[in-house]
């Protein structure tokens, strides 16, 4: 039996508004039904020196787009497991990883570079489908089109992807905002970039159209936001969701380089470029992977709880990502249940990623774990000074809190 739940957690569900029961409601109908994350919104980069991979390592990741599990195997490890519970996910990466093994770099990076590939569907019946698992080829039969579709990229499809074509569109009425933001992208260094954004970009960018688009429930559903993570930010940000979406910009865009932030722009612009994409898809990449690194993944479609305790082996590495922020609001008994499974699977001296939207999730204060119901700062060392330092060099930046954690070596006795 766990400790009582704090109150205003154990009341949340109680006292829901009649607004956000409705935007639960439509977040639930959407992920339900969508691929949410057309490429990952997590910095590899960060996550590589915070995991450091070893050949003996075993590392759980939540699928999101696959792009970071692809990043993490060409760093060798024994073996990834991705887990998702939405299916489209699974089949997204399912999709990469066929065309990684059938396809030559030149196609696939068009596919997943670019976005766009005009043969694709003849490639993907001769050559990728039978890969797939059964929901994939159902999935991606009636969606391999997305690759080859009037809107110009497989990146302004999904939940996030419709955002992302929204603001294109929105560039597009705005020509005076459109060719700074080619200009910050193709800026030598900081000083000019910095320049480029402060007198060309910021004010043309930050309208009151833009604010009040980017604090509505359902812009922040499209992108994979409830409103629980929604209520962690405004409670931190005195100009609530756009103001914290803006101050990450300008961190992004003033003080850290983005000739290689390939994150914003392919979400600005819907496709990578050959000098400015994940690893996975460089050439050197594309070829490791391709020559047999790329088999240490292994998908599955359920939940962390369901994964953990189909297993025994034990595992080294977590990188879970932001799913613990709705959890704790929606779900806290499963919560619970998962950390139980985590600290049952982990590894001594495992290491653990979390990341969320409050800068320290309430849940770490909470949350009572394990036969002796201990708190989690009694099983795990928090490395704050490696986070804070690491965050910092995020190109992405919309998260508040980049949580790093060890096993202690008595927490599995």
């Amino acid at each position: 039996m766990n400790a009582p739940l704090p109150l205003e957690i154990s009341q949340l569900a109680l006292n829901l508004t009649l607004k956000d029961r409705i935007d639960q409601k439509i977040f639930d109908a959407l992920y339900s039904r969508s691929l949410v994350y057309n490429t990952c919104w997590e910095d590899p980069a960060v996550d590589r020196q915070a995991l450091d991979l070893g050949p003996d390592d075993s590392v759980l990741v939540i699928t999101s787009a696959g792009c970071n599990a692809l990043d993490y195997a060409l760093q060798g490890p024994r073996k990834i497991y991705t887990v998702d519970a939405n299916p489209r996910q699974t089949a997204l990466l399912e999709l990469k990883i066929a065309g990684i093994k059938k396809l030559p770099f030149d196609d696939f990076f068009a596919l997943f570079g670019s976005g766009f590939h005009p043969d694709i569907r003849n490639i993907y019946f001769e050559k990728l489908r039978t890969e797939l698992s059964a929901f994939a080829q159902r999935y991606w039969d009636r969606r391999i089109s997305w690759f080859c579709s009037d809107h110009g990229s497989f990146y302004f499809h999904g939940l996030a992807g419709f955002v992302a074509r929204g603001f294109r569109s929105y560039f597009r009425l705005r020509p005076q905002l459109a060719r700074p933001i080619s200009a910050l992208f193709a800026a030598e260094n900081l000083e000019s970039q910095r320049e480029i954004y402060d007198n060309h970009v910021a004010g043309e960018l930050w309208t009151p159209v833009i604010n009040w688009v980017l604090n509505r429930q359902l812009t922040m559903s499209l992108l994979g936001v409830p409103h629980p993570q929604r209520r962690l930010v405004q409670k931190q940000h005195p100009d609530g969701v756009a103001g914290f979406i803006r101050e990450a910009i300008e961190y992004v865009f003033r003080h850290l380089p983005v000739r290689d932030n390939y994150f914003w722009r392919v979400y600005l612009t819907g496709s990578y470029t050959r000098e400015c994409c994940p690893a996975y898809l460089k050439k050197a990449g594309f070829d490791a992977l391709k020559a047999g690194l790329v088999d240490c993944i292994e998908p599955h479609t359920c939940t962390v709880t369901e994964f953990l305790e189909a297993g025994h082996e034990p595992i080294t590495r977590f990188v879970l990502l932001d799913h613990m922020d709705w959890m704790s609001c929606y779900y806290p008994a499963a919560l619970i249940e998962e950390w139980n499974a985590i600290l049952e699977r982990a590894a001594p001296s495992a290491r653990l990623l979390l990341r969320s939207a409050h800068a320290h999730p309430p849940f770490l204060d909470w949350l009572r774990v394990g036969p002796k119901r201990q708190r989690l700062e009694d099983v795990l060392h928090f490395d704050d000074e490696l986070a804070a330092r690491l965050q910092q060099e995020d190109r992405v930046h919309t998260y508040a809190g980049f949580i790093i954690a060890h096993l202690k070596s008595s927490a599995n006795d």
